[in-house]
């Protein structure tokens, strides 16, 4: 009898994650998240990233005034199996101090891309499409561009906008939002 080469992996669930950072295991200084059962590292925060994450805030807040929350590189629980940590999310004005926004709470949700490009366009993007955010923005640092992903579905999403970087977009949900990107790439 030849033993078994597959690989058994076990996948944690947000619960089992909350437990191992109850039990001091994970701390707030691990910079890990959950995606689909796995522990993934996160890449440290360089200062380009740092300063587009802020100036992505900035403008949101002067323009929100109240009627949506906006969440800056917090958690939020996709399903039983991920709670990554966006740049930045947009949702439902509620408080969350009983658990983290749900794909039900989510209106806009963005990833500003330095290193992680790749990982941002071809895992979590995807996922986000399966979970049925409706939007996300990514913003490539390197190429100073923007990708919008609309319309999600399980084999990802149907629309991709590559806006010109002197237009101004508006999410879809999110009424009285307009970003210039000429202001935001200067």
């Amino acid at each position: 009898m030849q033993p078994s080469t597959e690989i058994v992996r076990h996948k944690l669930t947000v619960n089992d994650y909350h437990k191992i950072a109850e039990a001091g295991i994970l701390t707030e200084n691990d910079r890990v998240e959950l995606i689909e059962g796995e522990l993934i590292d996160m890449a440290p925060i360089g200062s380009p990233h740092a300063d587009y994450v802020d100036r992505l805030a900035e403008l949101l807040f002067s323009q929100i005034g109240g009627k949506f929350r906006v969440r800056i590189q917090n958690p939020i629980q996709l399903d039983d199996y991920s709670e990554p940590e966006p740049d930045v999310v947009i949702a439902k004005d509620r408080s969350y101090r009983e658990a983290h926004p749900g794909p039900q709470d989510i209106l806009l949700m963005i990833e500003v891309a330095d290193s992680t490009l790749k990982y941002d366009r071809d895992i979590k993007i995807p996922l986000y499409a399966r979970c049925g955010i409706p939007e996300v923005w990514l913003i490539d640092i390197q190429n100073r561009r923007l990708e919008i992903h609309r319309q999600p579905s399980q084999e990802g999403y149907r629309q991709i906008l590559l806006p010109a970087n002197t237009e101004s977009v508006s999410p879809l949900l999110v009424s009285g939002v307009s970003i210039r990107m000429t202001e935001f790439w200067s």
